[in-house]
């Protein structure tokens, strides 16, 4: 633990976002807050995987959406405003409570369920907004920048409120908008930093944050095969192939995005760095599907066809192909980056495609499928790499 240097750094104001620390590193209390993000993305996750309808998933996603803006929100003023003050401890640890009580509302069954994750989440939205809101108090330069949080944050607060007194058809009209409210800030902050021609880049530390969020979500889709082979109630070669097929699968698009994605630098910014936040969400949200379709794929009364894992993983690779634009590729790799773009969008395309063809096959053989054209992408993927480095060396 380190102590505040000076006896007037005990408290710890915000810092300015002008100073940013280079190379920081991830803190153990921004590890420990993750921690009880896993928890709440797990049990929305369970939830889901235990009401698999088309009302279940809007729920799902909203709540998803609405987690994962509180945990980029909280990241990001750590990121660019934490210290080892006492103030930072405090912020921190006010949300992690929140969160926690959030992931216990999620999964009561009584019929004040709404009322209750409503009330904590417009908790959250407060909190947050005052979190904004309070930077501009200790610095006064950054009031015109933080203006529109602090408007549309209390916007957004309004229309939860509001959610409570309106039945369950306008509840869903008003949640998009909830979400428009929480994610439109960066748009117009873009404006003003361009203005003051000023501007904010997503860090190394923040971007490390990122990658380890993903990795929360893959061992969901883990705990999502465990699941599910768990309640086959079954232990015999087949079951164990399964699970072996599914752990592959997993491990293969792990092995994609990490090769691609991991170790690289966002792009410059303010705008590139919003924007890259938000294809998290898409990404983050079809792992969640991976990890729910792998929960019940051999629950053969589910209604689930075995080909909504193909609109999941489709997704998945085309969030990866939309991520190379924001972010800074090597000199080496530069010359593989249409090729990574042309097999990332066949591969997504193929797995597109399957999700508009009944398959009357054995799900062991479509698991296999699934992963042979996995595999062939990470084989084609690391051909061009070495082919690339052939020709450095018969250059050199």
């Amino acid at each position: 633990m380190r102590l505040p240097t000076t006896s007037a750094s005990w408290w710890g104001p915000p810092k300015k976002f002008d100073r940013p620390q280079e190379e920081r590193r991830v803190s153990w209390l921004e590890l420990f807050y993750d921690l009880v993000y896993v928890i709440a993305i797990s049990r929305i996750t369970h939830h889901f995987s235990l009401h698999i309808t088309t009302e279940s998933f809007f729920e799902y996603a909203v709540m998803f959406i609405l987690i994962y803006w509180g945990w980029v929100n909280g990241s990001l003023y750590h990121d660019i405003h934490g210290n080892d003050g006492l103030r930072t401890r405090l912020m921190t640890l006010w949300q992690m409570v929140i969160i926690a009580a959030l992931a216990v509302v999620i999964d009561q069954t009584q019929e004040n369920r709404f009322f209750n994750i409503m009330v904590v989440l417009m908790i959250m939205q407060l909190y947050i907004t005052y979190m904004w809101w309070s930077v501009g108090f200790y610095d006064k330069s950054h009031r015109r920048y933080n203006r529109p949080y602090t408007i549309l944050y209390l916007i957004s607060l309004a229309l939860m409120a509001l959610t409570l007194f309106l039945n369950s058809e306008w509840q869903k009209l008003l949640f998009p908008l909830i979400i428009i409210c929480n994610y439109a800030p960066p748009m117009f902050s873009v404006v003003l930093l361009n203005r003051d021609r000023s501007d904010i880049a997503l860090s190394s530390s923040m971007f490390e944050r990122m990658g380890l969020l993903v990795i929360i979500m893959f061992g969901e889709v883990v705990l999502g095969v465990v699941n599910g082979i768990t309640q086959t109630n079954a232990s015999g070669f087949s079951t164990w192939l399964n699970f072996t097929l599914e752990i592959a699968i997993v491990f293969a698009l792990w092995w994609i995005f990490f090769t691609i994605v991991a170790q690289r630098d966002a792009q410059k910014g303010f705008l590139k760095a919003s924007l890259l936040e938000y294809l998290f969400i898409p990404l983050l949200l079809s792992l969640g599907l991976v990890a729910v379709s792998f929960t019940v794929f051999f629950d053969t009364h589910h209604e689930i066809p075995l080909q909504k894992l193909g609109y999941a993983i489709a997704t998945f690779l085309v969030c990866i192909r939309l991520m190379m634009l924001f972010l800074v590729l090597p000199e080496g790799m530069r010359p593989l980056k249409k090729p990574i773009d042309f097999s990332l969008l066949i591969t997504a395309a193929v797995f597109l495609i399957s999700t508009f063809i009944t398959l009357h096959i054995n799900r062991l053989y479509y698991l296999a499928g699934v992963l042979i054209v996995l595999v062939s992408e990470i084989l084609f993927l690391n051909l061009r790499y070495m082919a690339l480095q052939r020709k450095k060396d018969a250059s050199n």
